[in-house]
């Protein structure tokens, strides 16, 4: 079972991967279902039930919303963020669903889309959908977000199949441990080896333009965050301040000091992270990585290089994006990356893993470095709780990303002072946060229910 670095970072929206991509994916594709049975037509209504986590929180989520999009006809890769909200209000004055973007059925919001305190077997992020006709129900499924965009159905989760291929690789690697060993032997960069691997899908030009594609999105997401200011939807009324931030570190010439000095790496950092979260918070074009609540920590970093590294390239844009991919691969394969299955330590602590071993891949770093900063960005998220404000992706999700945007560097930055040789190996790490996540009580992982969640509101 294998994972490709284009399954982690995929073009979605905002606000979530978990909550948002993953259940527009998921509708999309019962629509495809139900074209493929020959049902389509015949449906006349269609009724959505939200589970666990996606029940919680799925409405600071914009799972709904998400939800009705995907049932339109439309991708998170391809829709138009600016048109969810006029489309919605449309269907909830007219109570018409336009099932496929042209079939025309009735919708009765209150009646047709149920938030449920239930959670299924198989994990928090549960949907169920059924179509019916006149005569009453014609099919349903239900689906698993898993997080990170990944989704799956009732009969993939019983067999356990939460990847996407089953196509042999020829250097396949479920640990850290065997990358390395794999690297050793064939004498290959982490992102080299990562370069072969994904040679399975795609040829090489569509795998480094793939990517390019990827990195334009992602500075794209930077550029408008810098841009805009305001109030973000929601109710909490969270101001932006990248914006605001980035005019005045342009404007200010910088400090001589040793203080200054050293700070002014994280300051742009730290802008760049902000931007991008207060993007996803808007609800607008995203990239997952790998999740969309940790979206903004490989952009802020991969952006700082590309802009300060004179010698920056697209070919270091493909190696960083692979060696992070590597990580990503790791985390998912043996913890999670849902923040509703073990908390934000598997969103940021992931995204953070992933953004130091790209960055230690691109300036040098040998296998064992790349790992070794990987570890240490991982090890110093463990425990990590996923506690959304409102269920909002906001407060503490947009300042997180920028803590651990500053905290992959400095991984990668104590890494590379080093020769690779470590007490706690990458494995270890990961392997730490699955059990952490599956004893942390479910209050702090994405309902909204404890944490920052439930002591910022004063009564």
């Amino acid at each position: 079972m294998s994972i490709s670095v284009f399954d982690l970072f995929k073009i979605g929206v905002g606000p979530s991967s978990s909550h948002t991509v993953g259940p527009m994916r998921a509708a999309y594709d019962f629509i495809a279902e139900l074209r493929e049975r020959n049902l389509l037509e015949a449906v006349t209504r269609v009724e959505v039930r939200l589970f666990g986590s996606l029940s919680a929180t799925g409405v600071g989520h914009a799972t709904d919303l998400a939800i009705i999009m995907g049932l339109m006809g439309e991708r998170p890769d391809e829709i138009d963020p600016a048109n969810i909200i006029p489309r919605v209000e449309t269907l909830k004055e007219t109570q018409t669903l336009l099932l496929d973007s042209r079939l025309p059925i009735g919708f009765d919001w209150a009646r047709d889309m149920l938030f449920l305190d239930e959670v299924l077997p198989h994990h928090p992020n549960a949907m169920r959908l059924t179509a019916c006709d006149d005569k009453g129900e014609l099919y349903n499924n239900t689906y698993y977000s898993v997080g990170g965009g990944f989704v799956v159905t009732e009969a993939d989760a019983q067999d356990d199949q939460l990847v996407l291929h089953q196509s042999p690789l020829p250097y396949e690697f479920n640990t850290a441990e065997e990358l390395l060993r794999l690297c050793k032997q064939h004498n290959f960069t982490i992102s080299e080896l990562m370069l072969e691997n994904e040679k399975v899908w795609r040829s090489e030009e569509e795998i480094r333009s793939g990517l390019c594609r990827i990195w334009k999105a992602m500075a794209d997401c930077v550029e408008s965050g810098l841009k805009h200011d305001g109030i973000l939807p929601g109710g909490l009324k969270v101001r932006r301040r990248a914006a605001a931030f980035y005019k005045r570190l342009e404007a200010v010439e910088q400090n001589k000091s040793v203080i200054a000095s050293n700070f002014s790496v994280m300051d742009w950092v730290n802008v760049y992270a902000l931007a991008v979260n207060e993007e996803n918070a808007a609800g607008g074009r995203m990239v997952t990585a790998p999740t969309n609540g940790a979206a903004g920590i490989i952009p802020a970093v991969l952006f700082y290089y590309m802009k300060f590294e004179p010698t920056a390239s697209e070919k270091h844009v493909v190696d960083f994006l692979l060696a992070a991919g590597a990580v990503g691969i790791l985390c998912k394969k043996n913890a999670s990356i849902s923040g509703a299955e073990v908390g934000c330590q598997g969103e940021v602590g992931s995204a953070c893993a992933m953004a130091a071993a790209g960055l230690c891949e691109v300036l040098g770093g040998t296998p064992e470095q790349v790992e070794n900063a990987a570890e240490i960005g991982l090890e110093h998220n463990l425990g990590l709780t996923c506690d959304p404000v409102g269920g909002l992706v906001q407060v503490p999700c947009i300042e997180r990303n920028a803590i651990a945007s500053v905290k992959a560097i400095n991984a990668a930055q104590m890494a590379l002072r080093g020769d690779g040789e470590h007490f706690i190996s990458l494995d270890k790490v990961i392997r730490t946060m699955r059990d952490t996540g599956r004893d942390m009580q479910d209050k702090y992982k994405e309902t909204s229910k404890g944490g920052l969640a439930v002591n910022a509101i004063e009564c």
